[in-house]
């Protein structure tokens, strides 16, 4: 028996089919109306000589001087920079956070001893460590990428500790009366039973990830995106600055993306509603 007709069935009413893949690439391409929409209202706007353009440049400025940074190869370094900085911090900063919330996930000694001392760090701001780790690894990539690594840290840490706190009791028990070793229960049970919170803590540490590579290159780089939006706010270039922000929302968009199709296989397993209620 299909899922519709277990619908049906429990329903009494027939079930709505499924979306077609039609109307699914329909939807992700609406997503990108709002934004073209506003774009082309501001255009007409600043033409028309009802806005103002030189705080807010049009798009067609905009789109000039991402058109001159691409050509020049100067938006590809400032973007590779940023790209390994957050690609560096993020794997040092979920793994460890993977770890240690996993750790006082499942052990109440160490959720005793450490949780209060990482919640505590957890309220500091991102830019008070700034200082700090200048001062224990100096003003190159290390320090940079250890201050990313913290942003991700928090929200990985928090995810995995929540997920498996919050596993249901009743599959603990069903893996014990099918009698499974404690690696068996890892594998088979528990593991699965947090995946889905992992995987959306790491989609959150990934995205203060490209929050905290800004104030890490503000921090004295000569190349990255962080470094192109001082550049332009020094030089009065609004349109640079846009252009800085833009390129970090379509890395941070294509990064999560790549980190969704990373993890779809693993929750194939899933039967929940995905396209309606």
């Amino acid at each position: 028996m299909s899922s519709i007709e277990i619908a049906e069935a429990i329903d009494g009413k027939p079930a709505a089919p499924p979306a077609r893949p039609a109307s699914r690439v329909g939807l992700r391409l609406a997503g990108f109306l709002l934004p073209v929409v506003l774009a082309i209202i501001w255009e007409i706007l600043v033409r028309a000589g009802l806005a103002n353009g030189r705080l807010m440049p049009p798009p067609s400025v905009v789109g000039r001087t991402l058109w001159q940074l691409t050509a020049s190869g100067e938006l590809w370094t400032h973007a590779a920079a940023t790209l390994w900085r957050v690609a560096a911090g993020f794997g040092i900063g979920a793994a460890v956070g993977t770890a240690l919330g996993a750790l006082t996930g499942a052990l109440p000694l160490a959720r005793g001893l450490l949780d209060p001392t990482l919640q505590a760090l957890r309220a500091i701001p991102s830019i008070a460590w700034v200082p700090l780790f200048i001062l224990w690894f100096g003003i190159f990539e290390a320090s940079k990428v250890a201050l990313i690594a913290v942003g991700v840290f928090f929200p990985v840490y928090l995810g995995v500790a929540a997920a498996i706190l919050s596993i249901d009791r009743k599959i603990v028990e069903v893996g014990r009366v099918f009698r499974l070793g404690r690696l068996a229960m890892v594998r088979r049970v528990l593991l699965p039973a947090i995946l889905p919170d992992w995987f959306t803590a790491l989609r959150g540490g990934l995205g203060l990830g490209f929050m905290f590579v800004v104030a890490a290159e503000i921090m004295g780089a000569s190349e990255g995106l962080g470094y192109l939006l001082v550049d332009g706010q020094q030089l009065g270039r609004p349109d640079t600055i846009i252009a800085a922000i833009i390129a970090f929302a379509v890395l941070g968009k294509l990064a999560d993306g790549l980190l969704l199709a990373i993890t779809r296989p693993f929750l194939a397993w899933q039967d929940t509603v995905r396209d309606r209620l």
